[in-house]
């Protein structure tokens, strides 16, 4: 769908420097997507591999974040194998709704309620970060914590639109259960992509 340079806004890497990969198409159908133009991936071009990596390569950083949409939809091993191959880290941003695919140096999982995770993601999920729409997205989060191997980050992130009403919620939830930690969407703050 699009590729750009920015920071990496969220999660277990917020505040570095990423090339994002954005991948068209997405079955998952989040409320609160902000990339909903991203979901039928037959509106947007294909393009090849080769010049994916060398656009990446225009810039300073050496992350590259595979997001989308939903990227498993689609088999990554090539793509991953590309971008390591040019010195990229490979980093992946997925709901886990398919099988696992790729190559990748960290593996940042976010489930989501409207479509089940596929559970080949458990054990590679470097990150585990849930979004928190409403309170019952507490126990939600539970139940895939439960799930992810031990060394997983454990992350709730207030949803953009609520974060007023939820981000006090988390704060006290992160004080009672120290193993969760508070992600922000700090591209949002900053105002940037």
């Amino acid at each position: 769908m699009e590729s750009f340079y920015t920071l990496q806004g969220e999660g277990f890497h917020a505040g570095r420097s990423a090339y994002f990969i954005r991948l068209g198409g997405c079955d998952v159908g989040c409320v609160w997507c902000d990339v909903k133009e991203s979901w039928d991936a037959s509106i947007h071009p294909q393009i090849s591999i080769s010049q994916i990596v060398d656009e990446a390569k225009a810039y300073n950083g050496r992350l590259a974040v595979i997001t989308g949409g939903e990227p498993l939809m689609y088999h990554l091993d090539e793509l991953t194998e590309a971008l390591q191959e040019a010195g990229f880290q490979t980093n992946i941003e997925t709901s886990g709704a398919y099988p696992m695919s790729g190559k990748w140096d960290w593996v940042c999982f976010s489930p989501k309620k409207f479509k089940e995770a596929h559970p080949s993601i458990f054990e590679q999920a470097n990150e585990l970060k849930v979004i928190v729409y409403n309170k019952s997205d507490f126990s939600f989060a539970e139940k895939y914590a439960k799930l992810v191997n031990q060394k997983c980050v454990l992350l709730l992130q207030p949803e953009w639109g609520k974060q007023d009403k939820m981000l006090p919620l988390i704060i006290d939830y992160v004080k009672e259960n120290p193993q969760w930690r508070v992600s922000l969407q700090t591209h949002k703050f900053m105002n940037i992509p």
